[in-house]
């Protein structure tokens, strides 16, 4: 058990010195407020609303994964930008096996990417401009889209999420 312990305690301390400084709460930040504009849906197939519903996940995701609080502008760290794609594309072709028939697909790919802009008044080397975050996810055609879309884009959004706070504050 005792060796266990120490195994524990050595990857514990190794994962925290080759992040730089890191906080238990996942930031490896000094600033302490953060500013989100809203993003705007930039996409002609996106649901209307898809801008704010990922700008307020952004802002709980944030609160929720770090001690920065939330502010309305001139935060020392802020993140602005748009939703740049929203894109449905056939995967899994599937022959009918008749020539007359034309060839489906078994499965449909949802993608969503979000191009952003974030500035680090504290730490300038961090910015960036106009990075695009995307992900994916694949649906069975035989589904109902409009039934699962939100559950797909929930999904989608989770892993975007992570990818642009471990961009911003976590300096993975």
């Amino acid at each position: 058990m005792k060796i266990k312990g120490f195994i524990s305690l050595f990857l514990l301390l190794l994962a925290s010195h080759g992040c730089g400084v890191y906080s238990f709460s996942g930031a490896a930040t000094t600033a302490k407020t953060i500013s989100i504009e809203p993003i705007f849906n930039n996409t002609d197939l996106a649901p209307a609303n898809i801008g704010a519903t990922f700008t307020n996940k952004l802002k709980d995701y944030f609160q929720q994964n770090s001690s920065l609080r939330v502010t309305e502008s001139n935060g020392e760290l802020h993140i602005d930008g748009t939703v740049s794609e929203y894109r449905i594309n056939a995967m899994a072709p599937v022959s009918t096996g008749n020539s007359q028939d034309p060839n489906t697909a078994a499965l449909s790919r949802l993608t969503i990417s979000v191009k952003l802009t974030f500035e680090d008044t504290l730490e300038p080397k961090n910015n960036f401009k106009d990075r695009t975050f995307s992900f994916y996810r694949d649906f069975d055609n035989t589904l109902n889209f409009p039934t699962i879309q939100e559950d797909l884009e929930r999904r989608i959004f989770d892993q975007i999420l992570i990818d642009i706070f471990n961009a911003t504050v976590a300096n993975w």
